[in-house]
């Protein structure tokens, strides 16, 4: 499947836009809509990007979510459910994906029990960070009902 352009707004939105590289929540260099930061990836620690160059750095990053939902899910999903996913790996990254009780339950085939397992990827750090629950409760409304308020 294809990541919707609904999953990216979404995507964006949860991400936010910043100019200047900061210290994300588990204190990795991030810029953009949620790059993480790597040598020789064309953004240095001084620079300031417009939001052209932080939409293709998003458009080459998520490429690796969207491959690990195609990957590793073994049940058909919707839309929806995809983009819900592919939002949720591009936070957690697909290895952690790839060992999670989400992950688990929904190639089970059982998708309520999965939905409900979003809810507990709310911590960075070891503590629990109120803007990813806010992010996780529109990862699993998208999941569920196929809509998210502000989209």
């Amino acid at each position: 499947m294809n990541f919707s352009d609904k999953g990216i707004a979404l995507l964006k939105q949860l991400e936010g836009f910043r100019a200047k590289p900061y210290a994300d929540s588990g204190g990795k260099m991030t810029v953009g809509y949620g790059h993480l930061m790597v040598p020789g990836d064309g953004v240095a620690i001084n620079d300031i990007i417009e939001e052209v160059q932080a939409t293709g750095l998003l458009q080459r990053d998520v490429l690796q979510a969207v491959s690990g939902v195609n990957t590793y899910v073994k049940v058909d999903l919707d839309q929806n459910e995809f983009d819900a996913l592919v939002i949720f790996v591009f936070n957690v990254g697909c290895e952690a994906f790839k060992r999670s009780t989400l992950l688990m339950m929904l190639n089970a085939g059982d998708k309520r029990a999965a939905a409900l397992q979003f809810l507990r990827w709310d911590m960075a750090g070891g503590n629990h960070v109120p803007g990813l629950m806010k992010r996780r409760l529109a990862e699993e409304t998208l999941f569920v009902t196929g809509s998210y308020e502000g989209t």
